[in-house]
């Protein structure tokens, strides 16, 4: 199973994120953990590759499950560690090795392209102070299937 972190780093009510070539979907920055790295060093390590800034104090808020499924069997599956910023020091990056980087307004981010269950992520992260814990499944075209949503908030949700 892959373990990825990302962070999603606010300044001025606008959130840092990085449109993937690959599908043109606007993400969070991170990506894959290295052996024997811990979450927290990983998504460090990640953010600044990708952006040229140092995080400051992230904070963990979302661990999620992301299951890829075809015709009912599971092909794919990885886990997610999504943290929060607002602190960070360095210059962005004018050309990231992983996509177009952009300060996105934060009432902009529902209308972006992204992965279904991101918008959930965002918006949750964005929102709240509770860690967040949830599983997404897709279809292998990122269709989302069903996804369940867990906080310590009275608002749990299960949907699809």
């Amino acid at each position: 199973m892959q373990r990825v972190t990302n962070c999603i780093l606010l300044k001025d009510n606008q959130a840092l994120s990085l449109k993937k070539p690959s599908r043109g979907w606007w993400v969070a920055p991170g990506g894959k953990m290295e052996v024997g790295e811990s979450i927290r060093e990983s998504v460090k390590r990640e953010f600044y590759e990708e952006t040229g800034l140092k995080l400051i104090d992230p904070e963990l808020k979302g661990i999620f499950t992301i299951v890829v499924e075809e015709e009912n069997e599971v092909i794919d599956e990885w886990m997610m560690f999504t943290f929060f910023s607002t602190q960070f020091t360095g210059e962005l990056l004018e050309n990231s090795p992983e996509g177009l980087l952009a300060w996105q307004p934060i009432q902009s981010l529902q209308q972006l392209p992204m992965a279904p269950g991101d918008y959930f992520i965002f918006d949750h992260i964005l929102q709240n102070k509770e860690i967040m814990y949830g599983t997404f499944v897709y279809t292998k075209e990122f269709k989302l299937l069903d996804y369940r949503l867990d906080s310590n908030l009275n608002n749990d949700k299960t949907n699809i």
